[in-house]
C-alpha cells in the first residue's frame, strides 16, 4: 500500500475575541483590519428588543451579558478580547470603561480593549485634544460621547449626529462621507466616526486626504488598539492612525 501524502496542518493562528452588541452586523468590516496570521472569534449579547439608545447601551454592556460573551470566548485562547461597542463603552464615562476591561480580564481575557478605551489611546498616541465627532445616534446617546470625551480632555469641538434608533448597520458609505463633512471643523484635528456598526473602511483613506486630516472611526481603533497591543500592524492603507507604530 502506498504511504499517504498527507499535508502538513494550518499554521498556528493568534485570535482576537470580539464581543459585539446582539444587532452588530459588520463582522466582515473587522476582517479587513487583520493581518494574516490574525483570526477573529465573535460572540454577541444577548438580544433584546429595544431602539438604539441609552437603555440599549446600558443593557449591552451589563456585567453579567459581557462575562458570558467572555467566557464563550476564552475557551479557544485568544491573544485579546474586544467589546467592539462604543456606546456600550462610554455610556457610563471613563470609571464605566475602566470597570467593563478589568471585568474581561478577571473573567480571563489576557488583553481587554474596549472601543471607547481604543479610541482614548488613539487620540493620545496621535496627540489629539480637538475632535469632531460623527454619530448614528440620537442626541442624548452624542451626547454621553462627548461628556466621555471630555472626562478625558479632549474638547468636542462640533457634533453631528443622524439620530437613528435601529438598523444602523444599513447605512450606506455616501451617507458616512455626508455626516464626516457635516462635523467637521477647522478647530477639529480629527474627526471620530462612531458605533462599530457604522460601515467606514473604504471611506477613511479618501476622506483623510480631503480634509488633511486623521479619520478615525470605531472599528478601525478597536482592531489598531487590539492588533497594537499584540505589537501586530492593522491592514488599511492610507489610514494615518496606522502608521502609529506597535507597542
Amino acid at each position: 500500500m502506498a504511504a499517504l501524502a498527507i499535508p502538513p496542518g494550518p499554521n498556528p493562528r493568534r485570535g482576537i475575541g470580539v464581543v459585539a452588541p446582539y444587532d452588530f452586523a459588520l463582522d466582515h468590516e473587522l476582517w479587513r483590519w487583520a493581518p494574516d496570521g490574525i483570526t477573529l472569534h465573535t460572540t454577541r449579547t444577548p438580544y433584546f428588543s429595544m431602539p438604539v439608545g441609552i437603555e440599549m447601551a446600558e443593557t449591552v454592556s451589563d456585567a453579567a451579558a459581557v462575562i458570558e460573551g467572555v467566557h464563550s470566548l476564552v475557551t479557544v485562547r485568544p491573544s485579546a478580547v474586544v467589546y467592539a461597542c462604543t456606546s456600550g463603552s462610554f455610556v457610563h464615562g471613563r470609571l464605566g470603561e475602566r470597570y467593563l476591561s478589568a471585568t474581561m480580564h478577571e473573567t480571563g481575557a489576557p488583553v481587554a480593549i474596549t472601543t471607547s478605551g481604543a479610541l482614548l489611546e488613539a487620540l493620545s498616541a496621535l496627540e489629539i485634544k480637538r475632535l469632531a465627532v460623527a454619530t448614528p445616534y440620537v442626541p442624548e446617546v452624542t451626547e454621553r460621547l462627548c461628556s466621555f470625551l471630555g472626562e478625558a480632555e479632549v474638547d468636542v469641538v462640533k457634533s453631528h449626529d443622524l439620530s437613528l434608533t435601529h438598523d444602523i448597520w444599513t447605512v450606506d458609505y455616501a451617507r458616512v462621507a455626508d455626516m464626516i463633512l457635516a462635523c467637521d471643523d477647522p478647530r477639529a484635528e480629527a474627526v471620530f466616526v462612531s458605533c462599530t456598526n457604522v460601515p467606514t473602511y473604504d471611506v477613511i483613506a479618501p476622506l483623510e486626504a480631503a480634509l488633511a486630516k486623521p479619520i478615525l472611526t470605531a472599528n478601525q481603533v478597536t482592531m489598531w488598539a487590539a492588533l497594537r497591543a499584540l505589537s501586530l500592524r492593522a491592514n488599511g492603507p492610507g489610514q494615518s492612525l496606522l502608521m502609529v507604530g506597535t507597542n
